[in-house]
């Protein structure tokens, strides 16, 4: 079994992801989500955000424990003003679905199991 224990995203806009993840992204303690600056900003496109029309990354998606713990994340996200969806119901997935994007556009999801 493969099992994720570091993601690490470069960020176009370092300050404000290096103070959004920390305040409203979710934690267990076993992964590491490193939000860093380009390896070599000089590289860097000015101006730059994600798109999921490019190659790579598409998004990505969390799983919680309930869809208690994804009713609490709304409260978090709320009160930061982090837009976010409302919870979705996957019924052909047997999963509850939160969305919301970080500041560099990418969509993360929140998942819950039924039950």
């Amino acid at each position: 079994m493969l099992t994720v224990t570091a993601v690490i995203a470069p960020s176009g806009t370092a300050t404000k992801t290096a103070d959004f993840g920390p305040r409203a992204l979710l934690s267990n303690g076993s992964l590491v989500l490193a939000l860093t600056p380009p390896p070599d900003p000089a590289q860097a496109i000015a101006g730059d955000c994600f798109n999921e029309n490019r190659i790579g990354l598409d998004h990505v998606s969390f799983s919680v424990g309930s869809q208690a713990d994804l009713d609490a994340a709304i409260d978090l996200l709320d009160e930061h003003n982090v837009p976010h969806g409302e919870i979705i119901d996957l019924a052909p997935f047997q999963i509850y679905v939160l969305a919301f994007r970080d500041p560099d556009n990418i969509q993360v999801e929140l998942t819950a199991p039924y039950g």
